[in-house]
Protein backbone atom coordinates (compact mmCIF):
# COMPACT_ATOMS: atom_id res chain seq x y z
CA UNK A 1 0.00 0.00 0.00
CA UNK A 2 1.02 3.59 -0.60
CA UNK A 3 2.57 5.61 2.25
CA UNK A 4 -0.24 8.10 1.66
CA UNK A 5 -2.75 5.75 3.31
CA UNK A 6 -4.13 7.34 6.47
CA UNK A 7 -5.90 5.65 9.39
CA UNK A 8 -7.56 7.38 12.34
CA UNK A 9 -8.61 5.78 15.60
CA UNK A 10 -11.98 7.25 16.59
CA UNK A 11 -12.33 7.16 20.35
CA UNK A 12 -15.67 8.28 21.87
CA UNK A 13 -15.29 9.57 25.41
CA UNK A 14 -17.41 10.59 28.35
CA UNK A 15 -15.53 11.12 31.61
CA UNK A 16 -12.40 9.33 30.38
CA UNK A 17 -9.77 11.91 31.37
CA UNK A 18 -7.47 9.48 33.22
CA UNK A 19 -7.83 6.74 30.62
CA UNK A 20 -6.99 9.13 27.76
CA UNK A 21 -3.88 10.27 29.65
CA UNK A 22 -2.81 6.63 30.08
CA UNK A 23 -3.71 5.49 26.54
CA UNK A 24 -1.88 8.07 24.40
CA UNK A 25 1.73 7.00 25.23
CA UNK A 26 0.78 3.37 24.51
CA UNK A 27 -0.65 4.33 21.11
CA UNK A 28 2.44 6.41 20.36
CA UNK A 29 4.62 3.31 20.85
CA UNK A 30 2.35 1.23 18.59
CA UNK A 31 2.24 3.92 15.89
CA UNK A 32 6.06 3.99 15.85
CA UNK A 33 6.04 0.36 14.64
CA UNK A 34 3.70 1.08 11.70
CA UNK A 35 5.66 2.13 8.61
CA UNK A 36 3.22 2.11 5.68
CA UNK A 37 0.31 4.00 7.24
CA UNK A 38 -0.04 7.52 8.54
CA UNK A 39 -1.73 7.13 11.93
CA UNK A 40 -3.88 9.52 13.92
CA UNK A 41 -6.34 9.63 16.82
CA UNK A 42 -9.63 11.53 16.90
CA UNK A 43 -11.22 11.88 20.32
CA UNK A 44 -14.98 12.52 20.10
CA UNK A 45 -15.95 13.85 23.51
CA UNK A 46 -19.55 14.28 24.69
CA UNK A 47 -18.68 17.40 26.74
CA UNK A 48 -17.38 15.32 29.65
CA UNK A 49 -17.77 17.05 33.04
CA UNK A 50 -14.38 15.67 34.14
CA UNK A 51 -12.55 17.77 31.54
CA UNK A 52 -11.59 14.98 29.13
CA UNK A 53 -11.47 17.43 26.20
CA UNK A 54 -9.16 19.78 28.12
CA UNK A 55 -6.82 16.88 28.84
CA UNK A 56 -6.77 16.01 25.14
CA UNK A 57 -5.87 19.60 24.24
CA UNK A 58 -2.96 19.41 26.66
CA UNK A 59 -1.80 16.11 25.14
CA UNK A 60 -1.99 17.63 21.64
CA UNK A 61 1.13 19.67 22.49
CA UNK A 62 3.03 16.38 22.68
CA UNK A 63 1.24 14.32 20.03
CA UNK A 64 0.75 16.08 16.70
CA UNK A 65 -1.44 13.22 15.42
CA UNK A 66 -4.04 13.75 18.16
CA UNK A 67 -7.30 15.58 17.28
CA UNK A 68 -10.41 16.36 19.30
CA UNK A 69 -14.05 16.88 18.37
CA UNK A 70 -16.44 18.00 21.11
CA UNK A 71 -20.18 17.38 20.96
CA UNK A 72 -22.15 20.13 22.68
CA UNK A 73 -24.27 17.56 24.51
CA UNK A 74 -24.12 13.86 25.30
CA UNK A 75 -25.31 12.14 22.11
CA UNK A 76 -24.43 8.49 22.74
CA UNK A 77 -22.07 5.98 21.19
CA UNK A 78 -23.62 5.73 17.72
CA UNK A 79 -23.87 9.49 17.23
CA UNK A 80 -20.29 9.91 18.46
CA UNK A 81 -18.96 7.37 15.97
CA UNK A 82 -20.93 8.85 13.08
CA UNK A 83 -19.68 12.36 13.93
CA UNK A 84 -16.15 11.00 14.22
CA UNK A 85 -16.30 9.15 10.91
CA UNK A 86 -17.69 12.21 9.14
CA UNK A 87 -14.72 14.19 10.46
CA UNK A 88 -12.13 11.45 9.79
CA UNK A 89 -13.27 10.62 6.27
CA UNK A 90 -13.97 14.29 5.49
CA UNK A 91 -11.57 17.03 6.66
CA UNK A 92 -8.95 14.57 7.93
CA UNK A 93 -8.87 12.60 4.63
CA UNK A 94 -8.68 9.18 6.29
CA UNK A 95 -8.76 6.00 4.21
CA UNK A 96 -9.60 3.85 7.22
CA UNK A 97 -11.27 4.63 10.54
CA UNK A 98 -10.96 2.50 13.65
CA UNK A 99 -13.55 2.17 16.36
CA UNK A 100 -11.61 2.05 19.60
CA UNK A 101 -12.41 2.33 23.31
CA UNK A 102 -10.62 4.77 25.57
CA UNK A 103 -10.61 2.41 28.56
CA UNK A 104 -7.83 0.11 27.23
CA UNK A 105 -10.25 -2.81 26.86
CA UNK A 106 -9.11 -3.08 23.23
CA UNK A 107 -5.58 -4.28 22.61
CA UNK A 108 -3.53 -1.49 20.98
CA UNK A 109 -0.83 -3.91 19.77
CA UNK A 110 -3.47 -5.56 17.53
CA UNK A 111 -3.78 -2.40 15.39
CA UNK A 112 -0.99 -3.45 12.95
CA UNK A 113 -2.74 -6.81 12.46
CA UNK A 114 -5.96 -4.99 11.55
CA UNK A 115 -4.08 -2.87 9.00
CA UNK A 116 -2.46 -5.98 7.57
CA UNK A 117 -5.94 -7.45 6.96
CA UNK A 118 -6.98 -4.19 5.27
CA UNK A 119 -3.86 -4.33 3.08
CA UNK A 120 -4.82 -7.91 2.15
CA UNK A 121 -8.21 -6.75 0.82
CA UNK A 122 -10.59 -6.64 3.78
CA UNK A 123 -13.19 -3.87 3.72
CA UNK A 124 -13.93 -4.14 7.43
CA UNK A 125 -11.97 -5.83 10.22
CA UNK A 126 -13.54 -6.92 13.50
CA UNK A 127 -11.73 -7.58 16.73
CA UNK A 128 -13.34 -10.86 17.78
CA UNK A 129 -13.54 -12.33 21.27
CA UNK A 130 -15.28 -15.49 20.06
CA UNK A 131 -12.88 -17.04 17.56
CA UNK A 132 -9.78 -19.07 18.47
CA UNK A 133 -7.26 -16.75 20.09
CA UNK A 134 -9.88 -14.33 21.43
CA UNK A 135 -11.38 -14.17 24.91
CA UNK A 136 -13.48 -12.30 27.43
CA UNK A 137 -12.37 -11.60 31.04
CA UNK A 138 -12.70 -14.67 33.27
CA UNK A 139 -13.75 -12.46 36.18
CA UNK A 140 -16.83 -11.09 34.43
CA UNK A 141 -20.03 -11.67 36.36
CA UNK A 142 -22.66 -14.11 35.08
CA UNK A 143 -24.95 -11.29 33.86
CA UNK A 144 -22.18 -9.58 31.88
CA UNK A 145 -21.18 -12.88 30.29
CA UNK A 146 -24.83 -13.54 29.46
CA UNK A 147 -25.15 -10.14 27.80
CA UNK A 148 -22.12 -10.77 25.62
CA UNK A 149 -22.05 -14.52 24.88
CA UNK A 150 -25.78 -15.30 24.72
CA UNK A 151 -26.45 -11.91 23.12
CA UNK A 152 -24.14 -12.77 20.21
CA UNK A 153 -25.73 -16.21 19.81
CA UNK A 154 -29.22 -14.68 19.70
CA UNK A 155 -28.09 -12.16 17.07
CA UNK A 156 -26.60 -14.92 14.90
CA UNK A 157 -29.76 -17.03 15.16
CA UNK A 158 -32.27 -14.24 14.52
CA UNK A 159 -30.27 -12.72 11.66
CA UNK A 160 -29.43 -16.25 10.41
CA UNK A 161 -25.79 -15.33 9.90
CA UNK A 162 -23.23 -17.59 11.59
CA UNK A 163 -20.19 -16.51 9.57
CA UNK A 164 -19.49 -13.64 11.97
CA UNK A 165 -18.87 -14.67 15.57
CA UNK A 166 -18.64 -11.33 17.35
CA UNK A 167 -21.46 -9.01 16.27
CA UNK A 168 -21.12 -6.64 19.21
CA UNK A 169 -17.40 -6.01 19.23
CA UNK A 170 -16.51 -2.32 19.34
CA UNK A 171 -12.94 -2.85 18.11
CA UNK A 172 -13.10 -2.37 14.32
CA UNK A 173 -11.37 -0.98 11.25
CA UNK A 174 -13.57 0.36 8.45
CA UNK A 175 -12.71 1.48 4.94
CA UNK A 176 -14.08 4.79 3.71
CA UNK A 177 -16.23 3.16 1.02
CA UNK A 178 -18.01 1.06 3.65
CA UNK A 179 -18.85 4.14 5.72
CA UNK A 180 -20.05 6.06 2.64
CA UNK A 181 -22.53 3.35 1.64
CA UNK A 182 -23.67 2.32 5.14
CA UNK A 183 -24.01 5.57 7.09
CA UNK A 184 -27.12 6.95 5.30
CA UNK A 185 -29.13 3.96 6.59
CA UNK A 186 -27.75 4.45 10.10
CA UNK A 187 -29.01 8.03 10.34
CA UNK A 188 -32.56 6.87 9.55
CA UNK A 189 -32.43 3.96 12.03
CA UNK A 190 -31.82 6.17 15.10
CA UNK A 191 -29.71 3.57 16.86
CA UNK A 192 -29.49 3.65 20.62
CA UNK A 193 -26.20 2.92 22.41
CA UNK A 194 -24.35 -0.26 21.55
CA UNK A 195 -27.00 -1.35 19.04
CA UNK A 196 -25.13 0.94 16.64
CA UNK A 197 -22.42 -1.72 16.36
CA UNK A 198 -24.89 -4.41 15.30
CA UNK A 199 -26.69 -2.11 12.89
CA UNK A 200 -23.52 -0.90 11.18
CA UNK A 201 -22.19 -4.43 10.78
CA UNK A 202 -25.54 -5.82 9.59
CA UNK A 203 -25.76 -3.16 6.87
CA UNK A 204 -22.16 -3.81 5.79
CA UNK A 205 -22.80 -7.56 5.59
CA UNK A 206 -25.95 -7.08 3.51
CA UNK A 207 -24.09 -4.87 1.06
CA UNK A 208 -21.57 -7.63 0.41
CA UNK A 209 -18.41 -6.12 1.89
CA UNK A 210 -15.50 -8.40 2.76
CA UNK A 211 -15.37 -8.69 6.54
CA UNK A 212 -12.50 -10.32 8.41
CA UNK A 213 -12.28 -11.17 12.12
CA UNK A 214 -9.04 -10.86 14.10
CA UNK A 215 -8.87 -12.46 17.57
CA UNK A 216 -8.18 -10.30 20.59
CA UNK A 217 -8.39 -10.64 24.35
CA UNK A 218 -10.89 -8.20 25.78
CA UNK A 219 -9.58 -6.53 28.94
CA UNK A 220 -11.92 -5.05 31.53
CA UNK A 221 -11.48 -1.36 32.28
CA UNK A 222 -9.45 -0.42 35.37
CA UNK A 223 -10.52 3.22 35.59
CA UNK A 224 -14.13 4.45 35.51
CA UNK A 225 -17.35 2.49 35.10
CA UNK A 226 -18.75 0.44 32.24
CA UNK A 227 -21.50 2.20 30.30
CA UNK A 228 -23.18 -1.09 29.38
CA UNK A 229 -26.66 -1.13 30.93
CA UNK A 230 -29.80 -3.26 30.92
CA UNK A 231 -31.10 -1.28 27.96
CA UNK A 232 -28.48 -3.11 25.86
CA UNK A 233 -30.53 -6.32 25.71
CA UNK A 234 -33.81 -4.46 25.14
CA UNK A 235 -32.41 -2.33 22.32
CA UNK A 236 -30.59 -5.26 20.73
CA UNK A 237 -33.66 -7.51 20.71
CA UNK A 238 -35.79 -4.67 19.39
CA UNK A 239 -33.39 -4.04 16.50
CA UNK A 240 -32.78 -7.63 15.39
CA UNK A 241 -36.47 -8.57 15.60
CA UNK A 242 -37.39 -5.45 13.64
CA UNK A 243 -34.83 -6.38 10.98
CA UNK A 244 -36.08 -9.96 10.75
CA UNK A 245 -39.76 -8.91 10.53
CA UNK A 246 -38.84 -6.41 7.81
CA UNK A 247 -36.99 -9.15 5.93
CA UNK A 248 -40.08 -11.35 6.05
CA UNK A 249 -42.62 -8.76 4.95
CA UNK A 250 -40.38 -7.49 2.15
CA UNK A 251 -39.68 -11.01 0.92
CA UNK A 252 -41.18 -11.64 -2.54
CA UNK A 253 -42.68 -15.00 -1.59
CA UNK A 254 -44.37 -13.52 1.48
CA UNK A 255 -45.83 -10.76 -0.68
CA UNK A 256 -47.01 -13.32 -3.24
CA UNK A 257 -48.78 -15.40 -0.57
CA UNK A 258 -50.30 -12.29 1.04
CA UNK A 259 -51.63 -11.10 -2.34
CA UNK A 260 -53.06 -14.57 -3.01
CA UNK A 261 -54.80 -14.59 0.37
CA UNK A 262 -56.27 -11.16 -0.26
CA UNK A 263 -57.37 -12.31 -3.71
CA UNK A 264 -59.26 -15.21 -2.14
CA UNK A 265 -61.15 -12.76 0.10
CA UNK A 266 -61.89 -10.56 -2.91
CA UNK A 267 -63.25 -13.58 -4.78
CA UNK A 268 -65.49 -14.58 -1.87
CA UNK A 269 -66.81 -11.02 -1.44
CA UNK A 270 -67.38 -10.57 -5.18
CA UNK A 271 -69.23 -13.89 -5.38
CA UNK A 272 -71.46 -12.87 -2.48
CA UNK A 273 -72.32 -9.58 -4.19
CA UNK A 274 -72.72 -10.91 -7.75
CA UNK A 275 -74.94 -13.84 -6.78
CA UNK A 276 -77.65 -11.35 -5.91
CA UNK A 277 -77.78 -9.94 -9.45
CA UNK A 278 -76.45 -12.69 -11.76
CA UNK A 279 -77.00 -16.42 -12.33
CA UNK A 280 -74.59 -18.51 -10.28
CA UNK A 281 -72.26 -19.52 -13.16
CA UNK A 282 -71.86 -15.91 -14.31
CA UNK A 283 -71.38 -14.76 -10.72
CA UNK A 284 -68.77 -17.49 -10.19
CA UNK A 285 -66.67 -16.55 -13.21
CA UNK A 286 -67.15 -12.84 -12.49
CA UNK A 287 -65.81 -13.37 -8.97
CA UNK A 288 -62.80 -15.31 -10.27
CA UNK A 289 -61.96 -12.57 -12.78
CA UNK A 290 -62.33 -9.90 -10.10
CA UNK A 291 -59.85 -11.84 -7.94
CA UNK A 292 -57.49 -12.24 -10.91
CA UNK A 293 -57.62 -8.51 -11.58
CA UNK A 294 -56.90 -7.77 -7.91
CA UNK A 295 -53.97 -10.21 -7.87
CA UNK A 296 -52.55 -8.78 -11.10
CA UNK A 297 -52.67 -5.21 -9.84
CA UNK A 298 -51.19 -5.97 -6.39
CA UNK A 299 -48.46 -8.22 -7.75
CA UNK A 300 -47.47 -5.49 -10.17
CA UNK A 301 -47.52 -2.74 -7.53
CA UNK A 302 -46.06 -4.72 -4.59
CA UNK A 303 -44.77 -8.27 -5.14
CA UNK A 304 -42.84 -7.38 -8.29
CA UNK A 305 -42.54 -3.64 -7.68
CA UNK A 306 -38.88 -3.75 -8.74
CA UNK A 307 -40.01 -5.07 -12.15
CA UNK A 308 -43.18 -3.01 -12.49
CA UNK A 309 -44.82 -3.25 -15.92
CA UNK A 310 -45.13 -0.21 -18.16
CA UNK A 311 -48.63 1.01 -19.03
CA UNK A 312 -48.31 -0.26 -22.60
CA UNK A 313 -47.47 -3.77 -21.39
CA UNK A 314 -50.48 -4.16 -19.11
CA UNK A 315 -53.12 -5.50 -21.59
CA UNK A 316 -50.94 -8.28 -23.02
CA UNK A 317 -49.47 -9.19 -19.64
CA UNK A 318 -52.95 -9.33 -18.09
CA UNK A 319 -53.96 -11.91 -20.70
CA UNK A 320 -50.81 -13.92 -19.87
CA UNK A 321 -51.64 -13.59 -16.19
CA UNK A 322 -55.09 -15.08 -16.80
CA UNK A 323 -53.56 -18.07 -18.61
CA UNK A 324 -51.00 -18.56 -15.81
CA UNK A 325 -53.75 -18.45 -13.18
CA UNK A 326 -55.83 -20.89 -15.22
CA UNK A 327 -52.82 -23.20 -15.26
CA UNK A 328 -52.95 -23.37 -11.48
CA UNK A 329 -56.63 -24.40 -11.60
CA UNK A 330 -55.84 -27.10 -14.19
CA UNK A 331 -53.05 -28.46 -11.97
CA UNK A 332 -55.37 -28.62 -8.96
CA UNK A 333 -58.10 -30.38 -10.93
CA UNK A 334 -55.62 -32.84 -12.47
CA UNK A 335 -54.17 -33.82 -9.09
CA UNK A 336 -57.64 -34.25 -7.61
CA UNK A 337 -58.72 -36.40 -10.60
CA UNK A 338 -55.62 -38.61 -10.57
CA UNK A 339 -55.84 -39.05 -6.81
CA UNK A 340 -59.49 -40.05 -6.83
CA UNK A 341 -59.03 -42.30 -9.88
CA UNK A 342 -56.06 -44.33 -8.67
CA UNK A 343 -56.14 -43.98 -4.86
CA UNK A 344 -59.74 -43.25 -4.00
CA UNK A 345 -61.40 -40.97 -1.48
CA UNK A 346 -61.39 -43.05 1.66
CA UNK A 347 -60.90 -41.44 5.05
CA UNK A 348 -57.42 -41.53 6.59
CA UNK A 349 -57.06 -41.42 10.37
CA UNK A 350 -54.24 -39.20 11.71
CA UNK A 351 -53.41 -39.84 15.33
CA UNK A 352 -51.34 -37.33 17.30
CA UNK A 353 -51.18 -36.92 21.08
CA UNK A 354 -54.67 -36.10 22.43
CA UNK A 355 -56.12 -35.51 18.92
CA UNK A 356 -57.55 -37.99 16.42
CA UNK A 357 -58.27 -36.45 13.05
CA UNK A 358 -60.00 -38.12 10.09
CA UNK A 359 -59.41 -36.53 6.69
CA UNK A 360 -60.59 -37.94 3.38
CA UNK A 361 -57.97 -38.35 0.68
CA UNK A 362 -59.93 -36.08 -1.65
CA UNK A 363 -59.32 -33.18 0.72
CA UNK A 364 -55.64 -34.12 0.91
CA UNK A 365 -55.38 -34.08 -2.89
CA UNK A 366 -57.04 -30.66 -2.96
CA UNK A 367 -54.55 -29.26 -0.45
CA UNK A 368 -51.60 -30.73 -2.36
CA UNK A 369 -53.02 -29.31 -5.58
CA UNK A 370 -53.36 -25.84 -4.06
CA UNK A 371 -49.71 -25.81 -2.94
CA UNK A 372 -48.40 -27.10 -6.27
CA UNK A 373 -50.65 -24.60 -8.04
CA UNK A 374 -49.16 -21.80 -5.95
CA UNK A 375 -45.65 -22.91 -6.88
CA UNK A 376 -46.70 -22.91 -10.54
CA UNK A 377 -48.14 -19.42 -10.28
CA UNK A 378 -45.03 -18.02 -8.62
CA UNK A 379 -42.82 -19.65 -11.24
CA UNK A 380 -44.96 -18.40 -14.13
CA UNK A 381 -45.25 -14.86 -12.77
CA UNK A 382 -41.53 -14.70 -12.05
CA UNK A 383 -40.36 -16.27 -15.30
CA UNK A 384 -42.82 -14.91 -17.86
CA UNK A 385 -44.91 -11.99 -16.69
CA UNK A 386 -42.51 -10.07 -14.45
CA UNK A 387 -39.34 -11.73 -15.68
CA UNK A 388 -36.07 -10.15 -14.65
CA UNK A 389 -34.55 -8.05 -17.41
Amino acid sequence: MSSQQTAYLIIPTYNERENVKKLMPILADVFATIKNWKMGVLIVDDSSPDGTADEVRTLQKKYSWLKVLVNKKKAGLGAAYLAGMAEAFGPLNADVAFEFDADLSHTPTKIPEFLKAIDAGADMVLGSRYIPGGSIPSNWGLLRKFYSVVGNIIIMVVLTNFTIRDWTSGFRAIRKKVYESVHPALHSERFSGYTFQIGFLNNAVRQGYKIVEVPFNFVDREIGESKLGTEYIKNTLSYILRVRIKDVITNRIFKFVAVGGFGAMVQFLALSLLRGVLPYQFAFFGAIETSVLSNFALNNLWTFSDRKLQVGQLPAKFVQFNFASAGSIVIQQLIAFVGEKFIGTEHVLFVVPIIKLAIDTGTMFAVVGIFIGMFWNFFAYNAFIWKKK
